[in-house]
């Protein structure tokens, strides 16, 4: 994957611009009464507006059914960011245009929350570690390859919320009991969802989690003691060898699994075409970065995405139920 970075000077100079002109014009994203909190990712964005409760307005700089891994904000998008009064964004490894973009904005009153500050990052595996000639992603750090789907984690989630709610506090201080209770409950939850994965994946005919696509599901697969293997790297598009498909329908093959997954938002094709030559069938898991536009205008939450996932999962693994 390439991400294509900004230079700083241009953003600086687009964002002085257009927050000038902005003064004259009012736009759709004059702020309103409340604080105003822009995130980036879809599980930042339900966090959110779970802390916030009625306190707060809460929207998300990604549009929906967009891929967020090739994602480049747009100067309307800074101009977004430049009127709120909280902007959350996951980490550097996600988004590696976040730190040129916040030096563009010209508002001292913008409180900064890096969302991924205090959770355990894994390094991601199974493409050059193992030998599969996959092409490296270039848009993450070469020395560590950290892994940027941390919210796949319930444990690391949780600790997201304290982050965001952190935020939430310094930047509205008088609504901070009710940001603290929303976000208390919000943890709950997530902890819960943790002990309901942990027991209705326990008792399964395997433990292996074949995925036709990138590396999105590392870290549930870490936390659940499974055997995660994907088509390709980090990147939604980086591209696999033509070895590595050979490896992957060998690795189905030997597993004796009967389902190889392919994930939501992106195209199955290459799922669908090995998992043909492999003779399983295909299902779909959600990585949760962002939603489509009809779940988008069905309200869907992230815990209505990992329960489909644990659904997909016990299906795919032929779990049995407790």
């Amino acid at each position: 994957m390439t991400y294509r970075i900004i230079p700083s000077f241009i953003i600086i100079t687009c964002c002085s611009a257009l927050i000038f002109l902005s003064g004259c014009k009012k736009t759709d994203d004059t702020p309103t009464a409340g604080l105003q909190v822009i995130t980036t990712l879809f599980p930042l964005y339900d966090f959110a507006r779970t802390i916030a409760g009625n306190k707060a307005q809460v929207t998300m700089l990604l549009p929906p059914g967009v891929e967020p891994h090739t994602f480049e904000p747009k100067p309307e998008d800074m101009i977004r960011i430049s009127h709120a009064g909280l902007f959350i964004y996951t980490s550097a490894y996600m988004e590696p245009w976040a730190a040129k973009v916040i030096a563009g904005i010209n508002n001292r009153a913008l409180r900064v929350v890096n969302a991924g500050d205090h959770v355990n990052y894994q390094e991601r595996t199974g493409d050059k570690e193992h030998g599969h000639g996959q092409k490296e992603d270039a848009g993450h750090d070469d020395a560590t390859r950290m892994d940027p789907h941390v919210w796949l984690d319930f444990t690391n989630a949780a600790r997201m919320v304290d982050s965001i709610l952190a935020g939430f506090v310094a930047a509205d201080p008088a609504n901070g009991s009710e940001y603290r209770q929303n976000a208390e409950g919000l943890k709950t939850r997530l902890f819960e969802l943790d002990h309901r994965y942990k027991q209705q994946l326990t008792d399964c005919a395997t433990r292996t989690l074949l995925h036709g696509g990138h590396f999105t599901f590392g870290y549930l697969a870490h936390r659940y003691g499974l055997e995660y293997h994907a088509l390709s790297g980090i990147s939604s598009d980086a591209e696999p060898s033509a070895e590595r498909m050979i490896a992957l329908v060998r690795e189905v093959k030997s597993s004796g699994v009967t389902y190889l997954f392919a994930e939501e938002l992106l195209s199955p094709r290459l799922t669908e075409a090995l998992a043909q030559e492999s003779g399983v069938g295909v299902l779909m898991l959600h990585g949760a970065h962002n939603l489509s536009r009809d779940d988008m205008s069905r309200n869907v939450t992230f815990f209505d995405l990992m329960d489909r996932n644990l659904m997909q999962l016990q299906k795919g693994l032929q779990c049995r139920t407790k």
